[in-house]
């Protein structure tokens, strides 16, 4: 049976219905006032649920201003075209990692740098067609129910209902515009390029995704998102309540807008786990203030303040994953109090030395004391930043 068939046989019942109520009321013999109030209900209030119902999915199909659902249907595309240059071949760009597509992004600078004689607009424009190409890909790699919204200044892939993807996209909007503000002077989100959000079923193919980063040898730190750097920024988050995703979105998108920056890793994760309790407030607490100080005073040697400022801490499958981000979260609140000088240090802070001598230099600080005085430790020795004994690891 048709829709529409369907839709006028419920019309007739609904008819016949109202029809013998009216009678009913009738029969009554009330007058006035309740005689017109309880039959102007039995005809009016059906047909005025169903006008608010159609009033309602209509406005919650229509995409806000700037955005668009377009690309869930639509094919992934084999070429971009764009002004001055010749045709980019997607296909040919393609490779493909764990069963997973990944586009060749100097390949794509390239083409792009060289679009509409070098215009930052038209720079933007070409480079968020082949993120947005990739993503198209990526979404069939991962399956039909996987969809790209794209918003005013974000894409997202992701298998949530339109209503939620639409809300996602109109949060990583409010949240950009508030870690500019927050961060202004450190935070940059490139002009008229999209961030990009990939929001992945469960853990096991979120961490499937990151491994071909970061290689699947041993055990990863658990985490319900990453920011991602490889050639394409973007961040990746596990499916949950919008709720739940916000707080994660807000970290993820910190390290996005200081990316730039090039930040020892302490630093870099001490200011988005800040940022992040700025804009979403502290998570439940696993410990006491008191018991978290313990477990600092017992964990923490010069060896293992070591792995701290090399940023290898920071994936340790133990306590010290938790008291990692933590000691990152006081010592940036700490450092943070005067704001002026402390702008001043993070936009000097070289990773090779995990920002030790620019905040000798800018905060007349030195880092390992700090520490120290930070966790009530008086011997401190040899817990300074000393990149000789990092082993080559990455700050």
């Amino acid at each position: 049976m048709s829709p529409v068939l369907i839709g006028l046989v419920l019309l007739v019942v609904l008819l016949v219905l109202n029809v013998q109520a009216t009678r009913q009321i009738v029969r009554t013999g009330l007058q006035g006032f309740r005689k017109t109030m309880l039959t102007g209900g039995v005809w009016v209030l059906p047909f005025l649920g169903a006008w608010l119902v159609k009033i309602h999915l209509q406005s919650a199909a229509v995409p806000a201003p700037g955005e668009s659902g377009a690309g869930e249907a639509e094919p992934a595309p084999e070429h971009l075209e764009a002004p001055g240059v010749a045709s980019f071949d997607v296909r040919g760009h393609l490779q493909n990692t764990q069963n997973l597509p990944q586009l060749d992004w100097p390949a794509l600078d390239a083409w792009a740098h060289g679009a509409g004689n070098r215009a930052p607009a038209a720079v933007a424009d070409a480079l968020n067609q082949g993120r947005r190409a990739w993503l198209l890909h990526l979404r069939d790699a991962l399956g039909t129910h996987m969809h790209l919204h794209e918003g005013a200044d974000c894409f997202i892939l992701s298998p949530l209902e339109p209503s939620v993807a639409r809300a996602t996209a109109r949060y990583v909007t409010t949240t950009r515009q508030r870690i500019d503000r927050l961060l202004a002077g450190m935070a940059h989100f490139p002009v008229a390029e999209k961030s990009i959000l990939l929001v992945l079923d469960d853990e096991d193919t979120y961490y499937h995704y990151v491994a071909q980063f970061y290689g699947s040898d041993g055990e990863f730190a658990r985490s319900g998102g990453m920011f991602i750097h490889f050639g394409c920024p973007h961040f990746v988050v596990v499916a949950a309540d919008l709720a739940a995703i916000e707080p994660v979105i807000a970290h993820e998108m910190t390290h996005s807008a200081l990316a730039h920056l090039h930040l020892p890793t302490w630093l870099d994760e001490g200011l988005a786990v800040n940022t992040e309790r700025r804009l979403k407030g502290a998570p439940p607490a696993q410990h006491t203030p008191a018991q978290l100080h313990h477990l600092h005073q017992r964990f923490w040697t010069p060896e293992r303040m070591q792995e701290f400022w090399a940023g290898t801490s920071f994936q340790r499958t133990d306590d010290g994953n938790l008291l990692s981000y933590e000691l990152a979260r006081i010592l940036v609140d700490h450092m943070a109090r005067d704001w002026a000088a402390f702008t001043a240090f993070v936009t000097t802070a070289q990773r090779r030395d995990a920002g030790a001598q620019a905040a000798v230099e800018v905060l007349s600080v030195d880092l390992g004391s700090s520490v120290g005085a930070l966790l009530d430790i008086v011997d401190n020795e040899g817990w300074a930043p000393d990149p000789a004994r990092w082993g080559g690891a990455a700050a």
